[in-house]
């Protein structure tokens, strides 16, 4: 099974897609952690694809791969069984991604292992880079385009699983075995 997490930053995608690759035995890939370098630095694209192509098939029968990046579309919806889109309110994701970035601050977690990448309480709420401002502005915009795609005959290959409620994520975690 090739399953796709997708949805604004601080949706909960990481934590769906971790327990979903635990229950079904099949690894989880990180768009995030195949994007960011040391020092919050992007991969260039074409090493960025590559990265990720090689993810993908060092799992033939199977991955969950969290993140959103829409310009990697088409090579991960190419090979796609189905999308699960955490399209929470966005009171709750704000709140979500308030609560993590906190979280993260104080623990002075590292994002993604060996790149040195943390939060910062400068980063977060002072910053015009800010994850919450990334979070704020992109919701909407990934409404839109997430609707889209799900009516799009060039995607009628993938299953659209859209999960507007906690209750709902809930429920289908429970109900892993059964997808």
């Amino acid at each position: 099974m090739k399953i796709n997490v997708v949805g604004t930053s601080g949706s909960g995608k990481s934590t769906l897609a971790r327990q979903l690759a635990s229950v079904l035995e099949i690894p989880h890939i990180q768009l995030d952690q195949l994007y960011w370098q040391a020092g919050w630095q992007g991969t260039p694209d074409d090493e960025f694809f590559a990265r990720l192509r090689r993810a993908m098939a060092a799992s033939p029968d199977g991955w969950v791969i969290d993140g959103n990046f829409d310009r990697t579309r088409h090579i991960k919806w190419h090979e796609a069984d189905i999308v699960i889109w955490l399209d929470l309110g966005f009171w709750r994701v704000m709140s979500q991604s308030v609560r993590r970035a906190i979280a993260r601050i104080v623990t002075r977690e590292e994002l993604w292992p060996g790149t040195g990448n943390r939060e910062s309480f400068r980063q977060t709420f002072l910053s015009r880079r800010s994850i919450l401002l990334w979070s704020q502005g992109t919701w909407r915009q990934n409404r839109r385009r997430y609707l889209e795609a799900m009516i799009d005959p060039t995607y009628r290959h993938i299953r659209f699983v859209r999960l507007t409620h906690q209750a709902e994520v809930d429920t289908l975690v429970r109900r892993l075995p059964l997808l």
